[in-house]
């Protein structure tokens, strides 16, 4: 643990964070039961879509529209993520001094995943609210709206999204013991962060 001085204060640093191909591995503690609970839901809810015969049509028309539109579900996937990434500067931005500037993208190229880092230090609940961000809007939003509608490629949508979100749950978890009062500074190299607590 470390001293670390901010503009209110003296705060001790400590660090919650891992490497990216760690969070993968422990994301899936998110990604598995999220995975279960919507394809349930979308069962419980809509069980006529699959009886046989609705079945085959679905794998008919879907595999017609991969087959014509690879690179449209590719587009889909890529835009998804640089806006997942948006989704979470701009909310941070919100409550930053110098707003956008003090955002930061990029492309981790090894892993092909975009990330997005914020550079200033902000109280625990603007941080937990640009963390979870992408996840409300793309992913949990999108499943809602195609379970009450009954339209699977919505809802699906969802999913996929709710499960890119699974490494910003791994980062919320990590929170999970931290005060309100605390700070956090987004960790620049690793997946996580720095949390400060104020020295009494």
């Amino acid at each position: 643990m470390e001293a670390a001085d901010t503009e209110k204060g003296n705060y001790s640093k400590v660090e919650l964070a891992m490497s990216a191909g760690s969070a993968n591995v422990y994301a899936l503690f998110f990604i598995l039961p999220i995975m279960l609970v919507y394809m349930v839901a979308y069962l419980l809810a809509w069980p006529e879509q699959f009886s046989a015969g609705n079945l085959r049509v679905l794998a008919t028309t879907y595999k017609t529209w991969l087959m014509l539109s690879p690179f449209i579900m590719l587009g889909v996937f890529i835009v998804g993520a640089v806006v997942h990434e948006m989704l979470h500067g701009f909310t941070w931005a919100v409550f930053c001094k110098r707003g956008l500037k003090s955002i930061k993208y990029g492309v981790y190229w090894a892993m092909l995943t975009p990330y997005c880092h914020c550079r200033e230090v902000l109280p625990l609940r603007p941080y937990i609210l640009g963390g979870i961000m992408p996840g409300l809007v793309m992913g949990l939003l999108p499943a809602i709206v195609g379970l009450a509608w009954g339209n699977i490629l919505v809802y699906l949508f969802g999913l996929f999204f709710s499960i890119a979100a699974g490494g910003d749950l791994l980062v919320l978890w990590m929170l999970r013991h931290q005060k309100k009062e605390d700070l956090v500074q987004d960790h620049p190299d690793k997946i996580g962060c720095y949390v400060l607590v104020k020295n009494k």
